[in-house]
């Protein structure tokens, strides 16, 4: 299959790093500076892609579907002329900058009979797979610890509209935790209740949060405690466990660890980065290429992708509560 990139930012080097790896041809990249387009030709020479001057060609070529990470703020267009011309699009997250604009483009696409995939990638490690096939050994979760301690100086967010809302709509909530949010809620299933509260600490200038802290409850009967931050020097990677009636998992990476309440033992995987000190950009492009891959895999199969536009509605809609729950200063139920 061939696919095109568009945006051509801080992330395109690990969307060069999984292609260069997969057997998908990049075709086209775009962006709308001409010299970040020149840079990354001149960095990716052996992947042989050619240089699109606008989104209109790219919708008008041949590419079977086109990877899209671009700032959140600049998707609706993008989207909207691919998805008239009828292109798959896999794009990075997050869907939009709110719930009821990100919900508008996965209805566009719906309408539209367009497949959309969304690059949470947390959910292809392959130890969240061995920790799906045990959890029904491990019972019914009864709580969930959700930590996501990073670190960026302020170095990252001077950077024009970065953890601004009219740019990526919010803080470390939208930009960071999301992808260690959304694999907990494929875990543990719906929060039905949240509360929380957001800050920006004196390490940041910056518009949005950078320091959350809250209490969930979850609708199959669990409670749980969320931690993220961008303040935590100098970052340590992120984790979720998971206490069972029978057990506990604990998810840090690429790492599984599990413990059985008869005294068994089990650790699965391997440590691998995730991006969370201040380099960004540290974590393998691994993952990334299996949401290619299988997005690639979904068209020709004809099935939904591994993380469809609407399931990515989920993470949304939590952090949406998370931040009135923080504003209000009361418990709110989604």
């Amino acid at each position: 299959m061939k696919c095109a990139l568009i945006g051509l930012g801080m992330v395109s080097k690990t969307y060069g790093d999984a292609l260069a790896n997969s057997d998908i041809d990049l075709a086209l990249v775009h962006a709308r500076s001409a010299k970040s387009r020149k840079a990354f030709l001149e960095t990716w020479p052996t992947l042989g892609a050619a240089e699109a001057e606008s989104v209109e060609a790219v919708a008008a070529s041949d590419v079977d579907f086109v990877i899209l990470t671009t700032p959140p703020n600049a998707r609706a267009e993008i989207v909207d002329t691919l998805s008239a011309a009828g292109k798959p699009i896999l794009m990075e997250k997050p869907v939009e900058r709110t719930v009821s604009q990100a919900t508008a483009l996965v209805e566009m696409c719906e309408a539209r009979g367009v497949p959309l995939g969304i690059v949470l990638q947390h959910r292809a490690r392959p130890v969240v797979a061995d920790l799906r096939r045990v959890m029904t050994e491990l019972g019914r979760l009864r709580a969930a610890e959700v930590n996501v301690p990073w670190w960026r100086p302020q170095a990252y967010y001077n950077e024009p509209g970065r953890g601004t809302y009219a740019r990526d709509g919010g803080g470390v909530m939208i930009s960071q935790a999301i992808h260690t949010l959304d694999l907990m809620l494929s875990l543990t299933g719906p929060v039905s209740a949240v509360t929380a509260m957001a800050a920006t600490t004196r390490f940041h200038e910056m518009e949005a949060e950078d320091f959350v802290c809250a209490g969930l409850r979850f609708q199959n009967g669990a409670v749980g405690q969320l931690f993220a931050t961008t303040a935590s020097f100098p970052g340590r990677g992120e984790t979720i466990t998971l206490h069972f009636e029978h057990g506990s998992a604990h998810l840090e990476a690429g790492e599984l660890r599990l413990s059985w309440q008869d005294g068994r033992s089990e650790t699965l995987g391997a440590a691998a980065t995730s991006g969370a000190g201040a380099d960004p950009m540290a974590f393998t492009s691994d993952w990334h290429r299996f949401v290619i891959e299988d997005f690639a895999t979904s068209l020709r199969d004809a099935r939904p992708p591994l993380i469809p536009g609407r399931a990515a509605l989920d993470v949304h809609r939590l952090i949406d509560t998370l931040e009135r729950s923080a504003r209000s200063e009361q418990t709110i139920r989604l």
